[in-house]
């Protein structure tokens, strides 16, 4: 029997449960550390392809230092895409064309979140200088702010986490019995605030 099927592609969406949110929680602790260290690997990536990530940056430093914009995305995916893909499967003949569809529509969704990001906290200064990210001169650019080459990969992402991690994630955090769930929810909550504590200070 395959790990999914199309049944596990048109559920995971109750946000009227407990569990939806307590595991929305786990995620978003968990996520924004291995987002940090998939951000790792892609700038890694894209500094020997285009030159355009700085020595000093961020990404660069401890790796245990969360990145609360991962956590953020997986709780987009959970609440806004989760619910996009079930209407898709629910409609499309086949898991392929929903999976196209879908995949477009999140390149438009980072894009928009990329955009929206940059305007409120990159805004060159009096000299021309963006603080966080400069993406003016690349081809592809949206107003200087998104770039089309992040977005697609960033939909890639989304794409493989809705339709394969986050269903795998559910299943398998199904399977843990409801106390000793909510247990190693509250641990986990609990161990990811006191680490925000410390790397945050």
């Amino acid at each position: 029997m395959p790990l999914l099927v199309r049944e596990d592609e048109l559920y995971g969406y109750a946000p009227d449960t407990f569990a939806f949110w307590r595991n929305l929680a786990v995620y978003f602790c968990v996520f924004s550390v291995l987002g940090h260290w998939m951000e790792i690997a892609y700038c890694l990536f894209m500094d020997v392809c285009f030159g355009i990530v700085e020595d000093d940056s961020l990404v660069w430093d401890d790796p245990m230092y969360p990145f609360l914009v991962y956590g953020v995305g997986v709780a987009v995916c959970a609440v806004v895409l989760v619910p996009l893909r079930g209407r898709l499967v629910a409609v499309r003949r086949t898991l392929v064309g929903a999976g196209v569809q879908f995949y477009l529509i999140s390149v438009l969704v980072c894009l928009a979140m990329e955009l929206a990001m940059g305007l409120m906290l990159n805004l060159p200064d009096a000299a021309g200088e963006y603080p966080l990210w400069d993406n003016s001169e690349l081809p592809f650019n949206v107003f200087g702010q998104a770039w089309l080459v992040n977005d697609a990969a960033l939909a890639s992402v989304a794409t493989l986490y809705t339709w394969v991690v986050y269903p795998l994630c559910q299943k398998l955090l199904a399977k843990v019995p409801l106390r000793l769930m909510n247990v190693l929810a509250a641990a986990v909550v609990a161990c990811f605030a006191a680490l925000c504590a410390v790397k945050f200070s």
